[in-house]
């Protein structure tokens, strides 16, 4: 009888054994994606610095040069005084514009009328430079939201 029971609480004992490992490597997996930076609440999404195509300085290649904003939130952000500006100065700033929960708008560099989801600078140039250039985006109070960067010059969170 005493075989019965040690091989029952070996059993016990290898089962309760593996068990806890594979809690832990499940505990493991879920810290893993708890340590994933969080989304911003409104962050650079996309950034189409080079024009495809030749460079024309027309108003439809300026216009193929644009940069995303992404609200990852599901309330509206209102965005008015808010700028997007490039390395050599060149700022955009937005005028009365609300960006919805979950939404995304294109900053188009050349001409073109506003709507809810493209706004246009008006230029007449390129702005992103093709080999390197950062994007920054600040709110209404110069705050840093965020940037994007490309090129030799990455400053990753350049402020």
């Amino acid at each position: 009888m005493s075989k019965s029971i040690t091989a029952r609480r070996l059993t016990a004992a290898a089962l309760t054994a593996g068990a806890l490992t594979a809690a832990g490597a499940v505990s493991a997996t879920a810290a893993d994606h708890d340590h994933r930076a969080p989304r911003q609440r409104v962050e650079i999404s996309a950034v189409q610095y080079d024009s495809p195509g030749r460079d024309t300085r027309s108003n439809r290649s300026l216009n193929k040069e644009w940069v995303e904003i992404t609200n990852n939130t599901r309330r509206a952000v209102n965005l008015d005084g808010w700028t997007l500006r490039d390395e050599g100065g060149h700022t955009y700033t937005f005028r009365h514009y609300r960006l919805d929960g979950r939404a995304t708008v294109r900053v188009r560099t050349g001409q073109g009328r506003d709507a809810r989801t493209d706004v246009y600078q008006d230029r007449r140039n390129y702005v992103w430079d093709n080999r390197s250039d950062t994007a920054t985006l600040r709110n209404d109070h110069r705050r840093f939201v965020d940037s994007e960067s490309w090129g030799h010059h990455r400053h990753g969170g350049r402020h």
